[in-house]
């Protein structure tokens, strides 16, 4: 084998059933290109796979998910981790870096129920359970009658939690139940307008240590320029914003040849307020467009939700 291929790669993945089946579609995809490489997986579970009594918004929020596959980064016990990148902190810095975004599934967020085809047809007093406050929010904007409350675990968890009628409807990321082959489970993929997606959210992303440019390199043929250029936008609003998920925001782009167009909101918890924010131009300007969204999010009046809830950052 040619010393311009690796010879062995270990892959740092958190233990669920999820992430394991993220970590499996890269390690294929890399035994697809490098035929002689062995490529292995280190399985761990986080400190935000361990803490399921409380939101994550109250415990840390996003880092609770890598920290310990940073961890063994650092130590040489693996030499990439796989992400959800929605679970990844907007704020990357040295000594980690991400060079590849692997080509984005379906960003949408989904209705699950046993009784109900869509948000809309749940009668008043109906249970719908989510992690995300920013999913919360938006159910609580669009319809004011129903109960949302919190819902941990993993996606079998939720699941079960649902049939044992602990919730009326659950919502999900479409691109989970997808990946594990549930999507029977999906009634409804609630429409983008409907609920503006997490930054990131269907893409997976590939975290080394920068000084690995021989690794960046071997990973470049597994890149996406498109879902990156669409990551990069909402990562930025979501930086602008204060990336924490302590506070309701999304951001959402969409590319159409070389422009790009960029959605973002944040929003009272309670759903009380929304603010919406729009921008649209080319694509290689798209972490400077995904600013200016977070800008005109603060200008509109998101400063006082962010204020409040994140003190130590916008105060």
């Amino acid at each position: 084998m040619s010393q311009s291929t690796p010879k062995r790669l270990v892959i740092a993945t958190r233990a669920s059933q999820l992430a394991l089946w993220q970590a499996h579609h890269v390690r294929d995809r890399l035994l697809a290109l490098y035929t002689e490489c062995e490529v292995k997986l280190l399985e761990m579970t986080t400190k935000g796979d361990r803490i399921l009594e409380r939101t994550l918004s109250k415990v840390g929020g996003k880092g609770l998910f890598i920290k310990e596959l940073e961890t063994a980064l650092l130590d040489g016990r693996a030499d990439l981790a796989v992400h959800s990148l929605k679970d990844v902190p907007v704020e990357l810095t040295s000594p980690f870096a991400m060079p590849v975004v692997m080509q984005r599934d379906d960003p949408r967020d989904a209705f699950v129920s046993n009784n109900y085809e869509g948000l809309h047809t749940m009668p008043e007093g109906s249970v719908v359970g989510t992690s995300s406050l920013r999913r919360e929010a938006q159910v609580r904007n669009r319809f004011p009658h129903l109960t949302v409350k919190p819902l941990r675990g993993n996606v079998n968890t939720r699941l079960r939690k649902l049939d044992e009628g602990q919730y009326d409807a659950i919502i999900l990321a479409a691109v989970g139940l997808k990946r594990l082959g549930l999507e029977n489970r999906i009634r409804s993929e609630i429409p983008v307008q409907d609920s503006l997606p997490s930054a990131g959210q269907g893409a997976l992303g590939i975290e080394i240590l920068e000084a690995r440019t021989e690794l960046a390199q071997w990973l470049s043929p597994l890149m996406c320029a498109a879902s990156a250029d669409r990551a990069w936008a909402e990562r930025a609003v979501s930086r602008k914003l204060g990336g924490s998920c302590q506070v309701p925001l999304a951001a959402y782009a969409e590319i159409d040849g070389e422009e790009i167009s960029i959605q973002g909101l944040v929003a009272e918890p309670d759903g009380s307020v929304v603010y919406r924010a729009h921008a649209q131009g080319d694509r290689k300007q798209a972490e400077s467009l995904g600013n200016q969204v977070g800008e005109a999010l603060i200008a509109q009046g998101a400063r006082k939700i962010l204020e409040r809830l994140l003190p130590d950052t916008f105060n």
